[in-house]
């Protein structure tokens, strides 16, 4: 499998209208450059899916100076680390998205495949365990709720173990998520990927000293919680990313997403706190780097 080979298509559930899929125009490129600090260059998506290395390219047209890959099943956390490894403008985060675990036919066969996710996880360009968590919007009944929270607990452990960031998905799972989390013991960075909880959560997430990662739908208009809950965290705790192809901003909702684009979300989060863009890039920037380390480390 090559760098520049997609392996997975963009799946919307429910999707009924015909999705405009050409890729949005590059906006005007930060002065102060920032970190995608979550995609998946693996999705494939739009009219001509672009492939990971013209994805960084106009990632850095726009003023993004890296990204971290995430991986969502063993094939695409595999490949995210192998990118990493010889990309610099690369990291990985490597894990069992918490709908793929209960795909798996039994706990061994889980935990095989958690085995080599810890594998993954050793390599010094790997710097992130996610994305996992719980989601309650895909994913029902006991016996696979059971082994999503069997996979979270394994991807709690494996983030302590090696020291690294816990990269959290928690649809429709915020106040089990914060319980296991708690209970578990948390590592020393974990951050809240695609924040989508309320004011009350940005609390308590920001007690435990967790990250929170914002992304496109800051600026969709139904999403005041989330807009109020950027302009009340503590700035050391906010993060950008897109999760592309998901979570286009306005004005280009539901057509592909990409790296390049988060001077948009950057700028909507600058606008919503009342800071000029170059200060809120720069406070991103050096959060980043605290969490996942140096870009330039470990080639």
């Amino acid at each position: 499998m090559s760098e520049d080979a997609p392996f997975r298509t963009r799946r919307d559930k429910g999707e009924s209208n015909p999705r405009d899929l050409r890729y949005p125009p590059l906006p005007e490129p930060l002065e102060v450059g920032t970190y995608d600090n979550h995609t998946h260059f693996d999705f494939a998506d739009g009219e001509q899916p672009l492939s990971a290395s013209e994805q960084l390219e106009l990632a850095n047209s726009a003023g993004i100076l890296g990204v971290v890959q995430v991986g969502v099943t063993l094939e695409s956390s595999i490949w995210s680390a192998n990118l990493a490894a010889r990309e610099p403008r690369v990291l990985a985060a490597v894990a069992l998205h918490p709908n793929e675990a209960p795909l798996y036919e039994n706990e061994d066969a889980l935990r095989a495949a958690i085995a080599e996710i810890e594998l993954l996880a050793a390599q010094p360009r790997v710097r992130a365990i996610g994305e996992t968590g719980l989601d309650f919007y895909r994913t029902e009944g006991d016996d696979s709720l059971g082994l999503q929270q069997l996979s979270f607990e394994e991807h709690i452990r494996i983030a302590k173990e090696n020291n690294i960031a816990l990269m959290i998905h928690d649809r429709e799972a915020h106040d089990e998520v914060y319980e296991t989390l708690l209970r578990v013991g948390a590592p020393d960075k974990v951050v809240m990927h695609c924040y989508s909880g309320d004011l009350d959560f940005a609390k308590k997430c920001a007690d435990q000293g967790w990250y929170m990662s914002f992304a496109g739908n800051i600026t969709i208009k139904r999403n005041q919680h989330l807009r109020d809950c950027v302009e009340w965290a503590p700035k050391e705790l906010l993060l950008v990313e897109t999760d592309a192809p998901f979570l286009t901003p306005e004005p280009f909702r539901g057509r592909p997403n990409a790296s390049y684009l988060v001077p948009i979300t950057v700028r909507k989060m600058a606008e919503i706190r009342g800071l000029d863009e170059n200060e809120m890039a720069a406070a991103l920037t050096e959060n980043t780097v605290r969490v996942y380390g140096s870009w330039s480390e470990g080639l």
